[in-house]
């Protein structure tokens, strides 16, 4: 069994300082996409994340079309209605990350929008929700994601629930709670990533890194939209991290403690556990990753 340590990584935030002179180019392009119909919320939610936390562009490709248009509540957020023409899009958009899967869905039109963001080279990619759930329908799509890690190593991060991980893992979610170390291990096996076990004590692991854990986090992060934001906020942070030397390993860990420790924060003041809102913690792992700066 793997050496299991703690999760200690936001001592790193601190490189996420700015100096004077920097501009939006600075902090990265990020391009997140999902939100089929009945599903946006899922995607504005980790575009919000994405832009509390600091990326410099945050661009929603959405899928449902009666949702693609601005947010007059967040009119920061760039709303672009998803095509066909996916492949040319993210080509013109030119980001520094893609993050992938809230309210992605499970169409012909969502396995296309992975598969594009699979063969997008040399890039981070964050996948997350339905389009870990096609990954594991689909052996085109395992191909996909090992060859991408083949070519570009520790630049790929899946962010499973612990009912996605069974799915990837053929088995049933009972299995994996019994084991988590054990199935983020053979979950890095099968697809050579960087894996977010999500769950109390989520677990972080890749082929070059030990299983660490995130000790901290409350049973008020067990509600809808807690996963979208933290995608977002992986996002926002790797694509910081390219101008400000972090990679995707470092990024990661920082936007899962800042996650868990906003939601203790939070519950410290009295908002929750009962009734957390992923709004809310958003605006909290923003003001507890300034306090790092």
């Amino acid at each position: 069994m793997a050496l299991l340590t703690p999760l200690n990584i936001l001592s790193l935030a601190a490189r996420l300082k700015r100096k004077p002179a920097e501009h939006k180019g600075n902090a990265g392009k990020v391009v997140l996409i999902g939100g089929a119909p009945g599903m946006a919320g899922a995607l504005i939610l980790a575009g919000n994340a994405c832009l509390h936390l600091g990326a410099g562009w945050t661009i929603l490709e959405m899928l449902d079309p009666a949702s693609a248009h601005a947010d007059a509540n967040q009119p920061e957020l760039m709303v672009h209605l998803a095509t066909e023409n996916i492949h040319e899009t993210i080509i013109a958009f030119q980001p520094d990350v893609i993050a992938i899967g809230p309210g992605l869905g499970r169409s012909t039109f969502a396995y296309l929008c992975l598969q594009t963001s699979l063969s997008y080279p040399n890039i981070p990619l964050v996948v997350d929700a339905d389009a870990l759930n096609l990954i594991s329908e689909s052996d085109e799509l395992i191909a996909s994601l090992q060859k991408r890690n083949s070519d570009f190593p520790g630049l790929t991060v899946l962010t499973p629930h612990p009912g996605e991980a069974a799915k990837l893992l053929k088995t049933t979610t009972e299995v994996v709670q019994a084991n988590r170390i054990n199935a983020v291990e053979e979950l890095i096996e099968l697809t050579q990533s960087i894996v977010v076990l999500k769950g109390q004590h989520t677990l972080i692991a890749s082929p070059h890194h030990q299983p660490v854990q995130c000790l901290d986090g409350n049973p008020g992060m067990g509600t809808g939209g807690m996963g979208d934001i933290l995608t977002g906020s992986i996002a926002a942070i790797a694509a910081q991290g390219v101008q400000h030397q972090l990679d995707l390993w470092q990024a990661t860990g920082i936007a899962v403690e800042l996650h868990a420790k906003a939601a203790d924060s939070l519950v410290s003041k009295g908002v929750g556990p009962i009734g957390l809102t992923p709004t809310e913690t958003i605006l909290e792992m923003r003001s507890l990753l300034n306090k790092l700066l």
